[in-house]
């Protein structure tokens, strides 16, 4: 028999791991001695000296060579870090482990931080990490901690939780500080498997009501890193302008900005002039210029890591999360009129048909002529430049000279051409929506798009052909089962679209022109941009179906893309502007980079669309019982989802509220059909309804219908009720 001490060494000099069968091969126990084998495992378990079930044992505070791990943060040279699920607190602070990405990884789904992954773990001597972590498989996440709103009732303590599909919890023990109203993070506590959930309380966030009580709501839901630390702070204070050394003087070019009106921040720049090149007759120049962020936020600095983390900046009606420190956004980088900035400038030129003649990047010094609103822009394109200080009326009108020009070729490339109107919340100052609107969609927004779309594209050609790695921004054609769903629709109302493999924007632009004005085009616009795939970043090039481009990347806003930073680096590493380029190895990481800065991405948006659905419901919750009108914009098996007309807010409507008889969800034809009478509520179709209930923590409307649905002409009819299915009885009111 092995000793206590032998037992111990072997677990320690296997991987920190061992299971029973393996203790007793490695000694040679057997037979009858196994019983004693057990006997002294137990004893060392009881003793805490090492930890497992009936089978597998590690030393005390080891963790198994498999196992669950959270991903919580970053280390200082921004490897993932993550620690085990379930740790005993007796143990002290859990091991931390640093995910390792092999060869093998490149390409696959990587995880981000929140998410739980099973992993490979094996130990390393390393003061900072106690494990490497290779990932077998991103899980699903856990709703290990659950945001909502602590309130008192009769029986105690709750909390409501502010995602919609969760449930009151009650909560356990006293609530401490915290007070009704307080946003506070709990934890389920788990092994109750009938009743309430009950959780402890974990932290207390802070007041939950008051004028920034929808974003910050989104904030914490969505885990958005909204502080920034001290050494991030510390390194933007440090930041100073920067002089000509190393760059050309460009400060007499007259370029101006061209932003929405209440921009904080200004980080490109444009102006065009003619081409005084005899072979380029009517041709034009046109330098876009943006904000050299790489001067300041370099590799591998406090400044970088936090732009990765945050990935990019998340507009809220009432106030933004930057993406860098506001000395460095809003201040050093921000192209204001009339001070010295650094700028990474593209100097085009076009001939008069629009096609790009050549193009050149530079390292420049630029001063702004000029910063405009795209009102105050479109008047000077219109011809009424009074209201600009400076001598611009000339290049003004050549730079609009320029657009009518590349509005030709752009026609020509024909890019998807879905242009949904997109609604503006306007708060008042205490915080409250005083006003929705559609703003008004100038040229002078058509200007600007086709412009930084030019850049995007030539900074992609230039690292292409220095053989620079780089990150795409790419949009994949549409899916063949979105594509087959979006032609079933669209025989519903005698239109048609080609198979998948021949597919253009130009196929969709044709459906899309052959219904504008027609009672069709919101639903057609909505199946379209259904049938969509999601644009992302990416290390490989596939294209960009929607600008129908086949090279794009995201160059024109490093202020708050990420992204657009990485490009500057690299094109300054290609073209020899500076030692504050791509270090050599980013080329490996630059897939896992994409990857977390897609999600990062998406988790903006997701928490931009919660905030503003927050404010409408609490705009509307003094309305409940009004009427109003709408178009149904989501049809599904559980109901429709319907829009609004004035303020753009969605709602439900419950299947179980519609009308008297049975319906069926055809997907087909993205409706809900009645059995009985066969009539429709489809997607796009103009409905009133009712608004029932209004929920300001979560952002959820509930509506019921007012308006009788249509026939349904020319659809097979469907399918008879399922045997025993229940006909709906509730009547609409």
């Amino acid at each position: 028999m092995p000793s206590r001490e032998d037992v111990l060494t072997f677990i320690e000099q296997n991987g920190g791991h061992a299971d029973k069968r393996q203790i007793a091969r490695a000694f040679g126990v057997s037979g009858h001695d196994r019983i004693a084998l057990k006997r002294l495992l137990r004893d060392l378990a009881e003793e805490g000296l090492i930890e497992g079930g009936k089978r597998r044992f590690v030393r005390a505070g080891d963790l198994p060579p498999v196992t669950v791990l959270k991903v919580t943060g970053r280390t200082d040279d921004g490897d993932l870090t993550a620690v085990p699920t379930t740790w005993s607190e007796d143990l002290g602070e859990p091991p931390r482990a640093r995910i390792v990405t092999r060869r093998r990884d490149r390409g696959r789904s990587l995880p981000g931080i929140g998410d739980r992954v099973l992993a490979r773990l094996e130990r390393v001597d390393d003061p900072a990490v106690a494990y490497d972590a290779s990932v077998i498989k991103v899980l699903a996440a856990e709703p290990d901690r659950i945001l909502g709103v602590l309130s008192r009732h009769a029986s105690g303590w709750v909390v409501e939780p502010i995602q919609r599909k969760q449930k009151t919890v009650d909560l356990e023990g006293d609530p401490g500080d915290a007070r009704e109203g307080d946003l506070v993070s709990v934890a389920p506590i788990k092994g109750r498997r009938y009743g309430p959930i009950r959780a402890r309380l974990v932290e207390v966030v802070g007041p939950a009501s008051g004028r920034h009580a929808a974003s910050f709501l989104a904030i914490h839901a969505h885990g958005l890193p909204h502080v920034f630390d001290e050494r991030t702070l510390e390194a933007a204070r440090a930041a100073q302008p920067v002089s000509t050394k190393g760059r050309e003087d460009w400060r007499d070019l007259p370029l101006v900005t061209i932003d929405p009106v209440d921009a904080r921040d200004h980080d490109d720049a444009v102006i065009a002039e003619p081409d005084v090149d005899p072979g380029n007759p009517d041709g034009v120049v046109l330098t876009v210029a943006i904000a050299d962020v790489a001067y300041y936020v370099r590799p591998g600095s406090a400044l970088d890591r936090t732009a990765l983390e945050r990935g990019n900046s998340v507009y809220f009606p009432d106030r933004v999360i930057p993406m860098l420190p506001e000395r460095i956004s809003n201040d050093l980088c921000s192209l204001r009129a009339g001070e010295d900035r650094p700028a990474i400038a593209v100097r085009m030129v076009f001939g008069a048909d629009g096609h790009k003649r050549h193009h050149s990047v530079h390292r420049v010094l630029i001063r702004v002529a000029a910063n405009l609103a795209y009102e105050t822009a479109q008047r000077a394109f219109d011809g009424n430049a009074g209201d600009i200080d400076g001598d611009l009326d000339s290049p003004l009108a050549e730079t609009w000279r320029a657009y009518r020009i590349l509005a030709r070729s752009r026609d020509m490339r024909a890019p998807l051409d879905l242009d949904l109107p997109e609604r503006k919340v306007i708060l008042d100052k205490a915080g409250r929506i005083e006003r929705i609107i559609v703003p008004q969609r100038l040229e002078a927004h058509r200007l600007i798009e086709e412009f930084m779309i030019q850049a995007n594209v030539a900074a992609a050609e230039t690292l292409e052909r220095h053989e620079s790695p780089l990150v795409y921004r790419i949009h994949d054609a549409p899916s063949l089962a979105r594509i087959e769903a979006l032609r079933d629709f669209l025989k519903s109302i005698e239109l048609s679209i080609p198979r998948a493999g021949n597919l253009r924007p130009e196929h969709f632009n044709r459906v899309l022109g052959a219904v504008r004005e027609s009672e069709h085009q919101t639903l057609v616009s909505e199946a379209v941009l259904r049938a969509q795939s999601q644009a992302v970043y990416s290390a490989e090039n596939i294209g960009h179906f929607g600008l129908n481009l086949r090279r794009y990347a995201h160059f024109t806003s490093p202020i708050r893309r990420y992204a657009d930073l990485l490009v500057h680096r690299a094109l300054i590493t290609a073209l020899r502007l500076g030692k504050d380029g791509m270090r050599p190895d980013t080329a490996d990481d630059l897939p896992e980079i994409a990857a977390r800065i897609s999600a990062s991405e998406r988790r903006a948006m997701a928490a931009e669309r919660d905030a503003i659905d927050r404010l409408v419901a609490h705009w509307l919750a003094e309305r409940v019982g009004s009427a109003f009108t709408g178009r149904i914009s989501g049809v599904t098996r559980a109901g429709l989802f319907v829009r609004l007309d004035d303020s753009g807010a969605d709602g439900f409507v419950p299947i179980s509220s519609i009308g008297r008889e049975y319906y069926r969800h055809d997907e087909a034809a993205f409706a809900l059909i009645g059995e009985d009478t066969r009539t429709a509520y489809r997607l796009g179709d103009a409905v009133e309804v009712r608004l029932l209930e209004a929920i300001p923590l979560t952002g959820g409307l509930r509506f019921e219908l007012l308006s009788e649905g249509r026939p349904l002409e020319g659809t097979a009819r469907t399918a008879r009720r399922p045997s025993g299915q229940p006909r709906s009885r509730r009547r609409r009111r």
